[in-house]
């Protein structure tokens, strides 16, 4: 669903563009060769929300004055709202490292670190005209993918925020909920759904416990669940594999998640759910809130054209899954799903205070439907310039 015209696509990759020419410029050789890949690299379609390691150049291998540019980036692909969420994120790692006092380290100095987030940068920014590049923002429960050709944004899919605790308390009468939207509002819709349209929405009693799509590059039908062990860069050693293996099964076990559930909720092309063209005009107004919670990730003009596309074109083909309880503090989990959208959404951790959330473009995640393989091959016959080769 993303669009490929329009003079703020260019504005915002341009503010991109002076963005990341200002972090390269401040690296040197040793942090530009982590921090840069070639445009066509394999790695740009790579993407992960666990505490891993996500590839390019990270937080705490920069000096303040690095953290700053790399920030403002980050802030370049963001609406206000949607960087004070990412920041906010980046803060729970804190908070959850005390949760879990102290003790978790996936292989890591610490667990839980605020300044393991990774910059990347694919292809170069500055090349003479109108650029093709791409850049890539992630750590614990932030993944950002954007992709510019020719000077034009053409994709920022995928998008992942997560929130880990979901729910903490603050001093005074609210709690600290960075995802709160994407909760309140998907069970306002469930809700809302008349007897006929929740029996048709609600495929599983029992919600997966993860992302069913994952951190997969590609979606392809039949795609289930691929469970804790498998969403890092790479498998553990032996004791933490089996640590999160059996925390995997301890969490199926714990839900009565079967075989049979698994089925029922893995992602098809043909979307599942009951039809938003049955929706009545006051449920169609809080899916429209629910996307937004979405698409204002985005730049605020970004964010306005996308849902003007929505509007105008996939609103009433667009169909809502639920999965597990709609009560509050209960495992729960949906899915928005169309022709090319996907939103998807899981709270079913650390006893539903635990927020995976996504929105992928099914035809156009990393600008593929764009930025094909003979794009690439023709950007480079035409002497188009080549970021530093990465050492691997």
């Amino acid at each position: 669903m993303t669009s490929t015209t329009g003079p703020s696509r260019r504005e915002v990759a341009t503010r991109m563009a002076d963005a990341a020419l200002a972090l390269l410029d401040s690296l040197d050789a040793d942090q530009r060769a982590a921090a840069s890949w070639p445009l066509g690299d394999d790695e740009r379609q790579r993407w992960f929300y666990t505490p891993t390691d996500h590839g390019g150049l990270p937080l705490a291998a920069m000096s303040s004055t690095q953290h700053r540019l790399t920030h403002r980036l980050v802030s370049t692909g963001l609406s206000e709202a949607g960087y004070v969420t990412a920041a906010a994120i980046i803060g729970l790692e804190n908070v959850l490292d005390w949760v879990e006092g102290w003790s978790v380290s996936y292989e890591r100095e610490r667990g839980r670190d605020p300044l393991l987030y990774w910059i990347a940068i694919f292809g170069d920014p500055g090349a003479t005209g109108a650029a093709t590049w791409g850049w890539r923002f992630g750590g614990h429960h932030i993944s950002l993918n954007y992709t510019i050709v020719d000077g034009e944004l053409v994709s920022t899919t995928p998008l992942f925020f997560g929130a880990d605790p979901a729910s903490a308390p603050l001093l005074g009468p609210h709690p600290h909920r960075p995802l709160a939207g994407a909760e309140d509002l998907g069970r306002e819709l469930v809700r809302s759904l008349d007897n006929a349209q929740r029996s048709e929405s609600l495929i599983s009693e029992v919600p997966p416990t993860d992302l069913v799509t994952a951190n997969r590059t590609e979606l392809h039908d039949g795609d289930e669940m691929l469970g804790l062990p498998y969403v890092w860069r790479g498998r553990f050693e032996e004791s933490i594999d089996s640590f999160l293996q059996s925390a995997q099964w301890s969490a199926e076990e714990g839900m009565g998640l079967t075989a049979a559930h698994q089925k029922a909720l893995a992602f098809t092309t043909q979307p599942k759910g009951t039809s938003a063209g049955g929706f009545s005009a006051d449920q169609t107004e809080i899916l429209r809130a629910l996307l937004s919670v979405y698409l204002n990730r985005l730049p605020d003009e970004l964010a306005d054209e996308q849902m003007e596309r929505i509007d105008g074109q996939q609103l009433d083909e667009l169909s809502f899954l639920w999965a597990g309880s709609i009560e509050p503090g209960e495992p729960h989990y949906y899915r928005v799903q169309g022709a090319d959208l996907l939103v998807e959404y899981d709270n079913t951790a650390r006893n539903a205070n635990h927020v995976h959330t996504v929105w992928r473009d099914l035809s156009g995640d990393f600008g593929r439907a764009t930025l094909t393989p003979d794009t690439l091959a023709d950007h480079y016959a035409h002497g188009h310039s080549h970021a530093p080769t990465h050492r691997h």
